[in-house]
């Protein structure tokens, strides 16, 4: 029996592999995901290793985050086709976390904004994503691309930088002082690897560029390092090391992630960062900026998917299974993981049929490391800088950024240039609460400028025959909520002479606060403090509901509501020609 996802109860919890399985998996859809898992993984495993160096902390970092936080989430998350893992994205905010507080500080954070994705997720936030408009989406995307793109100038250009300046404007100026001093070798293989990321995918091999690109960078400065003089690139090897036995080894360690408590790894002094109060109360801020953005990059990496697949996931399960790979994660020394849209998209093209591909995509990974560590030192590193790049360059959002400037009103250009801009000088998390403010706060206006009441002098065209005499109507148009409450019923303090009756015609109101409300019935009580009878004509949907809860009803004599503009003017004719002639008032409801 299919599960009620409308229960309070409900629990979303790995939908996406339960509805995977329930509609039936044979041995021809377990043979794509295991392809589509391969071809993805032969991606992944450059892109972890330099996510995990532009995020400030060993490349066997992010090769343990796609083995293990890309497996859980794949297993226990709510997209049929998400691939996660580290991202570019999260570069911006884990290399300030990783230089004040080292990788133990780090995947502390990440295991705390863990916690706070599963809280998301029981929440059932999944759907509050639709809430952060289109331009903040874009100002920060554009923003965190520009971001990343700086911190690689180090490595492309092998600049002498003692260390990367935390702030934007301050790192592109250190890195401008330091360019006449470039490492021309670096340069080169940097140059050669970006030029066969751009180039190599015109010629339709099939073969992968990142893959391409790297082993041929990675085959090519070893090649000129043994046959030209002086020819030295910087290299994972010469770059990272480990421990092993009490020995100290160049590159990646060639075996499985060790379970580790998070706060037991070493802090920037290279010693157990240790738990305390302090600490989580330091890491909270890091913590929730992990975890808006996994959230978002999550969600919004499954609303691609299901474009491109025409299915549908499940925001609450996936933010679950977000958190559950985020708060295993740590453990095993992974850092902050969340939805990667290139190697989602790689993964539908490649014929993935289920969440499963995500997973062989994680145990090719696991392979990988156990198998070719000792090779995977000899990629350059600015190799894997221009690699980053790319990456910044297709996440820029460039054709977007530039679309909107060509089509939306100066409002919504306003929000795209300040979260860009915030995003650039200060962070992501500023960007986002302001962009979300500034963008509200417009829409507001924006409504407001719509709403507004004015006096019908002429004949209305849902009215059969002109208004009686005395009789005056006014009419609302828009939303009534606290920024236009008082601008729309303003006019109401203008009627001219006296009159017998008002009609207020709200049919256009759709929507209607508490604001709004007090605004109407100051109105109201203001008419009937002369002697005025009042009809409320259009009284239905939610601003009915809100009059019903507040206690406004008919009064016999002083207030009418009804359903229509033409019942109104019917029953205001009806009171007034029966007071007229001295027979008794009628006692109405509300319709």
């Amino acid at each position: 029996m299919k599960p009620d996802r409308e229960h309070p109860l409900y629990l979303p919890f790995a939908t996406a592999l339960r509805d995977k399985l329930r509609g039936g998996y044979d041995l021809t859809k377990l043979q794509a995901d295991l392809l589509a898992g391969i071809t993805v993984g032969i991606v992944a495993v450059p892109l972890a290793m330099a996510l995990a160096i532009g995020s400030g902390v060993p490349p066997q970092y992010g090769l343990y985050t796609a083995i293990v936080a890309g497996l859980l989430i794949a297993l226990t998350g709510g997209s049929r086709y998400s691939v996660s893992g580290p991202t570019a994205a999260f570069i911006v905010i884990l290399h300030p976390i990783a230089e004040k507080y080292g990788l133990g500080g780090l995947v502390t954070a990440g295991f705390m904004a863990g916690i706070m994705l599963i809280g998301m997720g029981v929440g059932r936030m999944g759907k509050l994503i639709q809430f952060i408009p289109y331009p903040v989406t874009t100002g920060f995307t554009t923003g965190i691309a520009v971001v990343i793109a700086s911190l690689q100038f180090k490595d492309f250009f092998g600049l002498q930088l003692a260390v990367q300046p935390e702030h934007f404007l301050e790192r592109i100026w250190l890195s401008g002082q330091a360019l006449p001093g470039l490492h021309l070798p670096d340069f080169l293989i940097g140059g050669i690897t970006l030029a066969l990321l751009l180039l190599w995918p015109r010629l339709k091999t099939g073969f992968p560029a990142p893959l391409v690109g790297i082993v041929i960078a990675t085959a090519l400065a070893w090649l000129l390092s043994r046959t030209v003089d002086g020819f030295q690139v910087a290299t994972i090897a010469s770059r990272f090391s480990y421990v092993q036995g009490g020995e100290t080894l160049p590159g990646i360690p060639p075996f499985l992630p060790q379970f580790m408590l998070p706060w037991q790894l070493p802090g920037p002094d290279g010693q157990p960062i240790g738990m305390s109060l302090g600490l989580l109360e330091e890491l909270l801020g890091p913590a929730m900026a992990i975890a808006v953005l996994g959230a978002i990059e999550s969600l919004l990496c499954a609303v691609v998917a299901d474009g491109m697949t025409g299915t549908k996931h499940d925001p609450d399960a996936e933010l679950i299974g977000q958190g559950i790979g985020n708060v295993i994660g740590p453990f095993f020394g992974g850092i902050a993981a969340t939805g990667a849209l290139a190697r989602t998209a790689a993964n539908i093209r490649a014929g993935a049929r289920g969440p499963l591909a995500a997973v062989f995509h994680a145990l090719f990974i696991l392979l990988v490391l156990l198998a070719l560590a000792p090779l995977l030192g000899y990629m350059p590193m600015a190799a894997l800088a221009a690699l980053l790049l790319l990456v910044a360059w297709n996440m820029s959002e460039l054709k977007h950024f530039r679309h909107i400037f060509q089509v939306a009103p100066g409002s919504d250009i306003l929000v795209l240039l300040v979260c860009f801009g915030l995003t650039v000088v200060f962070d992501m998390v500023i960007a986002i609460s302001v962009g979300v403010v500034l963008a509200a706060l417009l829409f507001m206006n924006r409504m407001a400028e719509l709403t507004g009441g004015k006096h019908i002098e002429a004949d209305h065209p849902h009215l059969e025959s002109p208004l009686p005499e005395g009789v005056r109507l006014y009419e609302v148009s828009g939303s009534l909520f606290f920024g236009a409450a008082e601008k729309a019923m303003s006019a109401l303090h203008d009627i001219g002479a006296q009159p017998r009756a008002v009609i207020i015609n709200i049919e256009d109101v759709t929507v209607m606060d508490v604001s709004g409300l007090v605004a109407l019935d100051s109105a109201i009580e203001r008419l009937r403090s002369d002697n005025i009878l009042v009809a409320i004509a259009g009284v239905h949907g939610q601003p009915a509901l809100l009059m019903r809860r507040a206690g406004l009803h008919n009064i016999p004599g002083k207030l009418l509501l009804s359903a229509s503009l033409p019942q109104a003017l019917m029953r205001v004719r009806r009171y007034l020609g029966e007071a007229a002639d001295g027979r008794p008032l009628l006692t109405d409801t509300i319709t």
